[in-house]
């Protein structure tokens, strides 16, 4: 689906708010913000929705997996109502904007299951907890999945769409500058690949923050990887479907395709086996007369203490704000960043705001996950002084891609269709973490920040800013 080219950012302009990124969250954000009587631009390094907006299985719900029982443990009752709160809300949000502009995007009112194939008690007690938040919410043991189930959690009136059709509406009301890179932002200045631009506040709706410090998100989320495919030749479901067993499969339908979705791992660790063969294998099972259409995959920052981060960047950049952090569930959590952001710049209350502020601190709620990220991170920073040493020979090896380890570092290499051999550094440019090789998707990928590359060494995925050198 194609959404209307914008131009790039003309040389030096200055605006009351710019929103870096032009994905649902950033989108929505400039779009509140404008209602109000704000003077918004929106600046994009690629297309209107071109990073993990597109890639969306595109739920809009409330039922974030096991979330709901440990939420109440970690963060007590009335914190747990108001996240609740907070996602009904956005999808309550979603359906006004979208008849307030007669958006045609394929929004539709549906129940979501969170089902197990493997413990009835574990669903049970999250449906309790749902419903003790005041969650329309109940316990059933079946449900219309042609495979037997333990049990399973239905939370009724939840939603799905397609992003892309509702983002495309939404923009036309909108400045936004494509092909447009943040180089750099420093106070209310940011430079990018096509000059200046000066702003009263500026949103960070990237992803992944692109300023380390302050906020030092770095230390505090990590990205995982997960993978969709799509088939035709099975009967539409008449609900979503979200498995509450570790290797268990998402479903949801789209037309005449059924949407098949898993495998999830952290960015830069490989699993055992494939992870588009395991989904086929398991809808072969399940769904034995589907026939594949189509398959991709998305990426997903993951906070330690399992909340979001929205709101104020730092309290050293009260005009700095940022949306990231959104745990696989981004379409419902941006348009929770949209309204809590845009209240924010307008100096105005919102009540969620303190539940998912950057500044919040829950030492005990992630500290193993804080660990593993922290121990990851500072492998990168002590051979960051190695970036920058002499570039030594890479072998070829066959005719194919190579890897070889010269001294402190490591090069991979490849040719191109006139023979010539090139080089280019495996270690990350965005804190020096060593990348790894991901067969499934033939990248190379940061395990420290998820940052992604392709066999060329261009780059896919932020926080990292530039392709790998050659």
């Amino acid at each position: 689906m194609q959404i209307p080219e914008r131009p790039v950012c003309p040389f030096d302009l200055s605006a009351d708010v710019v929103v870096i990124g032009a994905g649902m969250a950033g989108i929505l954000t400039a779009y509140l913000l404008k209602e109000r009587g704000r003077q918004v631009l929106v600046v994009e390094a690629d297309r209107i929705g071109s990073g993990q907006t597109k890639n969306t299985t595109a739920k809009i719900t409330g039922q974030h997996g096991m979330r709901y029982k440990k939420l109440i443990e970690t963060y007590g009752q009335e914190k747990a109502r108001r996240y609740a709160a907070a996602n009904k809300e956005a999808i309550d949000r979603y359906q006004k904007l979208i008849e307030k502009h007669q958006i045609a995007c394929d929004f539709e009112r549906l129940p979501s299951y969170l089902y197990s194939m493997e413990d009835e008690e574990k669903v049970k007690k999250e449906a309790e907890a749902a419903v003790s938040l005041g969650i329309s919410a109940h316990f059933c043991e079946k449900v219309p999945l042609p495979f037997a189930v333990k049990g399973a959690v239905c939370f009724e009136d939840q939603a799905q769409f397609h992003p892309l059709k509702f983002i495309r509406e939404l923009a036309k009301e909108l400045e936004i500058y494509e092909g447009t890179k943040v180089l750099s932002v420093k106070g209310h200045v940011l430079m990018t690949n096509h000059g200046k631009i000066t702003a009263q506040n500026i949103v960070f709706a990237t992803h992944y923050p692109i300023v380390n410090i302050p906020g030092f998100y770095f230390l505090r989320q990590h990205q995982e990887r997960s993978y969709v495919v799509a088939y035709t030749g099975v009967e539409p479901l008449d609900g979503l479907y979200y498995s509450a067993d570790t290797e268990g499969l998402s479903y949801r339908s789209y037309q005449n395709f059924l949407l098949a979705g898993g495998s999830a791992h952290r960015t830069g660790k490989r699993k055992p086996e494939g992870c588009y063969e395991s989904i086929r294998r398991e809808v072969k099972k399940a769904f034995p007369k589907a026939q594949e259409s189509a398959c991709w995959s998305a990426q997903d920052c993951m906070t330690h203490d399992e909340l979001p981060f929205i709101g104020r960047y730092s309290r050293f950049r009260p005009y700095w704000y940022v949306a990231t952090g959104f745990r696989k569930w981004g379409m419902t959590f941006s348009m929770i960043a949209a309204s809590v952001i845009a209240d924010a710049v307008m100096g105005e209350e919102n009540s969620f705001a303190a539940l998912f502020s950057p500044q919040r601190w829950n030492f005990t709620a992630g500290i193993k996950k804080f660990m593993v990220d922290f121990g990851e991170s500072s492998v990168g920073l002590l051979w960051m002084r190695n970036l920058f040493t002499t570039q030594k020979e890479a072998e070829l090896k066959n005719g194919q891609g190579g890897v070889v380890r010269k001294g402190l570092k490591r090069y991979g290499c490849y040719k191109e269709k006139d023979g010539t051999i090139h080089r280019v550094s495996l270690r990350c440019p965005h804190m020096g973490c060593e990348l790894s090789w991901n067969p499934e998707e033939c990248s190379w990928d940061c395990p420290c920040h998820g940052s992604r590359f392709d066999f060329n060494g261009n780059l896919i995925d932020d926080p990292a800013k530039w392709r790998i050198g050659k």
